[in-house]
């Protein structure tokens, strides 16, 4: 993977990454989550927020931890839960406190516009990630990755799609399993997939956005030859992972 791109309240520059990414992640990468300290209170709001960031890990007390038991816990395994070409992403949820916000299309996004509305994305969620298609970059995944209004843009590699048939057989099972139940006859498994994260948050307004990002259907009908002329102005950030 390389280096990742970190966007910061309209300010530009490059890191490994942040404290808070850092939290989410490991969040998102456990098999299970021990909540220890606060009262009542603490307890219910912190498995709320878990519930969206992670709804399929458990979550248990320290004075009640679970039985460990099973094998040894495979790395690859668990690496597969955060990387953004096979992260088992969160669903539309909502509750008193926070509302989880799913975005998919198949239709690829114009970089200016959406790089226009980065700071609107980030800055009215708390949480939001995922994988996208930028229509500059036909052939490569791009992941998105944001917290607390820090949002890094990696290339994650070449969409499945781009590749040859045999070269499937290089990829990992659970690579290919996230690229079938993705897949489209005509996109192949380019995709949007965004999930969005917060309080307060507007579907309405996240999903206005987004799709405003969008090519049209005019623009979408001139083919990728046309796409790659287009201004981007996630390049010069993108392209660091040549020199990182």
């Amino acid at each position: 993977m390389s280096t990742p791109v970190v966007l910061i309240a309209g300010l530009h520059a490059t890191a490994r990454t942040a404290a808070v990414e850092v939290l989410a992640r490991q969040i998102e990468y456990a098999t299970g989550l021990v909540l220890h300290g606060g009262d009542a209170e603490d307890d219910e709001l912190s498995r709320a927020v878990l519930a969206h960031l992670a709804p399929l890990t458990p979550v248990h007390r320290a004075a009640e931890p679970p039985e460990v038991r099973g094998g040894a816990v495979c790395t690859a395994e668990l690496a597969e839960r955060v990387d953004p070409a096979t992260a088992r992403l969160p669903v539309d949820a909502r509750t008193e406190e926070i509302t989880t916000v799913v975005w998919h299309r198949l239709r690829p996004l114009h970089p200016a516009r959406l790089f226009d509305a980065v700071d609107e994305l980030v800055t009215t969620s708390v949480r939001s990630r995922g994988r996208f298609w930028l229509a500059t970059r036909h052939e490569r995944l791009l992941a998105w990755d944001a917290v607390a209004g820090i949002v890094s843009v990696e290339d994650a590699g070449p969409w499945l799609a781009a590749l040859p048939g045999a070269a499937w057989e290089m990829v990992s099972p659970a690579r290919r399993t996230a690229a079938a139940l993705e897949w489209n006859e005509i996109t192949g498994d380019r995709v949007q997939h965004l999930v969005f994260t917060g309080p307060d948050l507007d579907p309405g307004r996240i999903t206005a956005l987004l799709d405003s990002c969008l090519l049209t259907e005019a623009e979408q009908q001139a083919g990728p030859a046309a796409w790659a002329a287009y201004p981007d102005p996630f390049d010069p950030f993108l392209a660091l992972r040549e020199i990182a």
